[in-house]
């Protein structure tokens, strides 16, 4: 190695230890910058396989304000961004929006660096859409009109999704100039008597038709699955990303969570049955991994994929909080109040073979996230700004009108599972009444284009 390029590496590694001096920012500042005030005619020839080895260290904000620099950065960046070749693990954020931003403005918080970015979203305003899920650095939005769109919040790539008039139940209703003015949702049920079918507005059906959304990727098939859990009686539909239409899974209900893993869809009810789907085939295959019929009681449900290849099943009491203002502008509460609920998280193993499950006490030197975003364990040591034994918890409220009917949400917090105390992630929360805020891991690759048809 010739001393030109050794004096290169020395350069990158010390920019890679001071990345945070030369891109300093302060709180709410936009996540989109201006070139930074360095000697770019020296940064600027580095070889751009040392600059790709740095930027693959870096967590997205730092990886997105390198790429701002110059053109020679800007290249390795869009690079790493094409082919996914960051390495570091990227430590999840919140995202939420505020009635005191524009309506195009989300905030993503970095519970890396404790600091808050602004961020310029596309059309439809992201203010007035709904958050019904988050996964792979993807959201899955539904806007005034109840129809559903992926956003990327670092790319701002956004994707339609099939129509909400395909999901099984929902019907349009016309004018008579010939536009869709309402929905019909019927509520009939298998195995239950008819229930009366109800109209609403375009932007109500949304209220209580989503519960919860989730973006997953199929290695077999080269391409994306979004799985939508929606009313009535929380049941199943799923479609992939070229799919004109929602296809609706056998009638199982009452689902509170999945994951997707070696090429199954996992789903879990309240009641803990698990069941997997097969979704490869022309038709979809299940078979239950645990039928279980536990006692119902007013809690969420959780299932999760371990760093160490186990299936965790949690479940979660829905305590909430009041978040109406009171006088003075202060939420009805206090941190006593706030620290003295949500005790009661159980995590057990599940035994496939067995059909069992084993409580787990502690997640030793692992972390959960639990909330509207898909389910996650990640392994402490590779995110040093995370807290260990730790479960990280955000709303995920049955429907949006159950929060917007009381003003209240469930708790949304840090929970340590050996002390049992309950702290608050950021404070004052800053947050839409309306909406909570969601947690993702922020993903700057843009999305490959799936396979043709065959």
């Amino acid at each position: 190695m010739d001393a030109s390029s050794k004096s290169w590496i020395v350069i990158s590694w010390n920019l890679s230890i001071h990345k945070k001096n030369l891109c300093s920012f302060r709180n709410d500042e936009y996540l989109q910058q201006p070139l930074m005030e360095v000697a770019a005619r020296d940064f600027s020839e580095l070889p751009q396989e040392i600059l790709m080895d740095i930027f693959s260290l870096m967590e997205t904000p730092d990886l997105v304000r390198a790429g701002s620099v110059c053109c020679s950065w800007n290249l390795s960046y869009a690079s790493i961004c094409r082919f996914g070749l960051y390495k570091w693990p990227q430590t999840p954020c919140l995202i939420y929006t505020s009635e005191s931003a524009g309506d195009n403005i989300a905030f993503l918080y970095s519970l890396a660096e404790k600091r808050t970015y602004k961020l310029t979203l596309p059309e439809p305003p992201i203010h007035r859409r709904y958050l019904i899920g988050s996964s792979l650095g993807w959201l899955i939005t539904a806007d005034e009109r109840s129809e559903m769109h992926l956003v990327n919040p670092v790319t701002s790539e956004q994707i339609p999704l099939p129509s909400v008039i395909t999901i099984e139940n929902v019907t349009p209703i016309y004018d008579e100039t010939g536009v869709i003015c309402k929905y019909h949702l019927s509520r009939h049920m298998a195995g239950h008597a008819q229930v009366l079918p109800s109209t609403s507005l375009l932007r109500k059906l949304r209220d209580f038709l989503f519960l919860k959304a989730f973006l997953f990727y199929d290695e077999s098939a080269r391409s994306y699955i979004v799985v939508l859990i929606h009313a009535p009686v929380g049941r199943l539909s799923f479609a992939r990303l070229r799919d004109e239409k929602w296809t609706r899974l056998p009638p199982h209900e009452n689902f509170d969570d999945c994951i997707y893993k070696d090429g199954l869809l996992y789903a879990v009810t309240l009641l803990g049955q698990i069941i997997a789907f097969d979704l490869s085939g022309t038709v979809v295959t299940t078979k239950i991994i645990m039928d279980r019929k536990d006692k119902y009681g007013v809690e969420r449900v959780y299932i999760v994929q371990a760093p160490w290849g186990d299936l965790l099943l949690v479940r979660r009491p829905e305590v909430w909080i009041d978040e109406a203002p009171a006088e003075h502008g202060h939420a009805c509460t206090n941190q006593e109040t706030f620290e003295n609920r949500t005790r009661r998280i159980v995590i057990y193993k599940v035994c496939i073979a067995s059909g069992k499950l084993e409580q787990i006490n502690s997640l030793n030197d692992h972390v959960l996230f639990l909330g509207q975003n898909q389910s996650l364990c990640l392994n402490a040591e590779e995110y040093p700004q995370l807290k260990p034994n730790n479960v990280y918890l955000t709303d995920d409220a049955k429907n949006v009108s159950m929060k917007r009917r009381s003003r209240c949400r469930l708790i949304i917090g840090i929970l340590d599972l050996e002390t049992k105390i309950m702290d608050e992630i950021v404070s004052p929360r800053p947050w839409s009444n309306c909406m909570a805020p969601l947690l993702i891991i922020p993903n700057p690759r843009k999305m490959d284009p799936p396979p043709p048809p065959p």
